[in-house]
């Protein structure tokens, strides 16, 4: 028995986004699927650059499972460089990146990799599972205990990525291998469609309709029917059996989002049932404003209406040279046009001055705390006309309280965004070093004493006990390799 796939791929720009920032890619032997981050900061160009990265692996051919992961890993590091590069190249760019959720195929062994808030979920036998864990704050509680899942479903921080595949940091993805089965089907999708879909839904509409391309279009109309505000791409893929399958595998190549687009351009919106209402209701809505454009009576300028009334005819100058009222029409049409002028130009120089100096206040980033978590912000901690000239980059998930007040103090001087993410690692290493030395000191004072046994005695049955305890006592915890050698002792 061989296996295969059988499967489809969509993707969709929703109905807010100017642009689609997802890519995805659908092989014989391979699937992705990836979500940019960054917007202005070109998060488009960093998941169709992972995508770029892995999908040579479609056709290499690989059967074992160390060389499959290995061969994930060197690809996820490349598109890191490539990113890197990028921004060195490109400074606009600095903090573009994305998700990237991978399953490479050789017969029944999947190997899988992820990182990020895109997912991966499996269908077996009318169960249904996600695979791949979300890298998100959320996630981080649910893990701790400290948030129920019903919650972290509704939490309005629910898509704040913790890891991610960026130009800044090293990539680290979670690899593993997986074993495929005869009738398992899985879906691949970004947090437009699982952000606004339940698990409930997409477990009844990937029962519902057998056919993968049918599945893929019900699941972008059902992401677009709530609300689609976010772009949204689904692969859906059933493991069938070359030889008795139903349906033959599939061999063409497939591409959407951001990769299949070489020019960068938006996609047009899917030709769904909902996409079509929403734009129906934005057409109709459309001529209710040019009615009352057209039931508003026409005013005009007083200054007009005013050089009218002086231009008539007055019953003293009769005889008054009717040339005069059109010199005097035509030289205040000539004035305006350069007051005009001048006017725009004033505005242009000001308004231009003012956005070079915030571009310049945009390049600069410092560390500060936002609802009792430490924050990246990007700006200076500066305002203007009461105007704050910075905005929230980044939300590190880090309590304020974590921060040690001798290391520093919130907020930072502003500094690039290197710097404030060492800045965050400092404090993260800092908490955890503090952490790992009260386990180590709690542990050394409640380590049970093993007795001292005198040759050729024989022990008693309590000091057969506290020998007993001073073996089954737990091993010394662990302290980071980053911590300082009196901490780390």
């Amino acid at each position: 028995m061989t296996l295969a796939l059988h499967y489809a791929l969509r993707s969709d720009v929703g109905l807010l986004r100017e642009g689609n920032e997802d890519s995805a890619y659908a092989g014989p032997n391979l699937l992705v699927i990836a979500d940019g981050m960054g917007g202005h900061a070109a998060g488009e160009v960093a998941s169709a650059v992972a995508v770029a990265a892995i999908t040579p692996l479609d056709h290499q051919n690989l059967h074992d499972s160390e060389e499959m992961l290995s061969a994930l890993a060197n690809a996820v590091a490349s598109a890191s460089n490539t990113l890197h590069d990028m921004t060195l190249a490109d400074p606009s760019t600095e903090g573009m990146g994305t998700t990237l959720t991978a399953m490479l195929w050789s017969g029944a062994q999947v190997a899988m990799c992820h990182i990020g808030d895109s997912r991966a979920y499996m269908l077996r036998d009318g169960d249904f599972f996600q695979i791949t864990r979300d890298h998100t704050l959320v996630q981080s509680l649910v893990d701790e205990g400290r948030l129920t899942p019903a919650a972290a479903a509704t939490h309005p921080q629910r898509s704040l990525v913790m890891r991610a595949l960026q130009s800044s940091t090293d990539a680290d993805p979670d690899l593993g291998m997986r074993e495929a089965l005869v009738g398992d089907r899985y879906l691949l999708c970004s947090d437009g469609l699982s952000d606004v879909v339940t698990e409930q839904t997409l477990h009844k509409t990937l029962i519902s309709y057998p056919d993968p391309e049918q599945a893929v279009l019900q699941l972008i109309d059902l992401a677009i029917r709530s609300g689609g505000p976010d772009n949204i791409t689904c692969i859906v893929a059933d493991v069938v059996d070359t030889v008795t399958g139903p349906v033959p595998p599939s061999e063409a190549t497939m591409l959407a989002g951001a990769a299949a687009n070489g020019d960068g351009r938006p996609r047009p919106l899917s030709d769904s049932p909902a996409t079509r209402a929403h734009q129906l209701t934005m057409t109709a809505e459309a001529p209710k404003l040019t009615d009352t454009a057209e039931l508003e009576p026409v005013r005009e300028p007083a200054g007009r209406a005013g050089h009218r009334a002086a231009a008539r005819p007055s019953p003293v100058r009769r005889r008054a040279d009717p040339d005069d009222d059109l010199i005097g029409a035509a030289s205040g049409r000539r004035r305006w046009p350069i007051v005009s002028s001048i006017l725009v130009l004033l505005i242009i120089v000001v308004g231009g001055g003012g956005y070079v100096a915030w571009r310049i206040t945009q390049s600069q980033y410092y560390v500060g705390s936002s609802g009792r978590q430490v924050v990246i912000f990007r700006g200076v901690n500066e305002s203007v006309a009461g105007l704050s000239l910075s905005s929230a980059y980044r939300h590190t998930g880090i309590p304020v309280e974590h921060v040690q007040s001798s290391l520093l103090s919130l907020p930072t001087a502003s500094g690039t965004l290197t710097e404030a993410q060492r800045t965050v690692l400092n404090i993260r290493h800092s908490w955890d070093c503090k952490i790992a030395v009260d386990a180590v000191t709690k542990w050394t004072a409640a380590k049970p004493v093993a007795p001292v046994i005198a040759k050729g005695k024989k022990p008693t049955a309590a000091q057969t006990k506290a020998i007993d305890a001073a073996k089954a006592y737990p091993a010394k915890p662990s302290v980071p390799s980053f911590c300082p050698p009196q901490v780390a002792g």
